[in-house]
């Protein structure tokens, strides 16, 4: 298909098919996952579950592509399935228009090949990494605070969101310091990065690190734990 001519050099012919075959949860539609949704869409990845109980207001207009002027008040899950429909109508897109917690964790996110965290909330990023850990699923972690971005990707049992956050219950730092439009466009695009190199088991992975950057200084380290 020419839709995928320019996948080729990077990814071979087996690794597009595994994509095709790859189901991807992402937690969270808006700053970060709708890139992550975006760009899991654009490559080729077969299914896509896009979980958001929220709905879009003014604010989020700086820098969250699924939304336009036309869709405040709307439902953010739903806004990522009518977005895709028109990327790359081959793509199953799952709204489910609904907030994670603790007691549909495990039923949203199994089944699925790897979930990615597109989360404002630490409480509820570690919700993810305690029902991927039982479903026997990777995940891939991304925040964002202003100039300022993380990723790491967390395979069961790694529980490194304990080593990155001291307490569950803290508020993130990104309503302090806000988010420009840049910065979830830059993060997203490390964790889809990320989630590719889960899904073709090819390349150096985030696990047990975390790579934090900050675009002001043009700083990037990655730290090991």
């Amino acid at each position: 298909m020419n839709r995928y001519s320019r996948n080729r050099i990077t990814l071979s012919e087996e690794e597009n098919q595994i994509l095709h075959d790859s189901k991807v949860c992402v937690v969270g539609c808006g700053g970060l996952g709708g890139y992550v949704i975006e760009m899991l869409a654009r490559i080729g990845v077969g299914t896509i579950t896009a979980i958001d109980g929220d709905v879009f207001d003014e604010s989020n207009l700086n820098r969250q592509i699924l939304s336009d002027t036309q869709n405040i008040g709307q439902s953010k899950a739903l806004a990522a399935k009518a977005r895709i429909a028109r990327v790359n109508p081959d793509i199953k897109i799952v709204p489910i228009t609904e907030f994670l917690t603790d007691q549909n964790a495990n039923n949203l996110l199994k089944d699925h090949d790897v979930i990615v965290d597109a989360l404002d909330n630490i409480s509820a990023r570690f919700l993810i990494q305690e029902a991927a850990k039982e479903l026997h699923i990777p995940f891939v972690h991304g925040a964002i605070a202003g100039w300022y971005g993380q990723v790491s990707t967390i395979f069961p049992g790694e529980d490194t969101l304990n080593k990155i956050y001291k307490s569950k219950t803290s508020s993130g730092k990104e309503k302090i310091l806000g988010n420009p439009s840049f910065t979830p466009a830059l993060i997203s695009a490390e964790e889809v990065s990320e989630v590719v190199k889960v899904l073709i088991h090819r390349g150096d992975l985030l696990r047990e690190k975390v790579l934090f950057i900050n675009v002001l200084d043009h700083e990037y380290e990655v730290l090991e734990f």
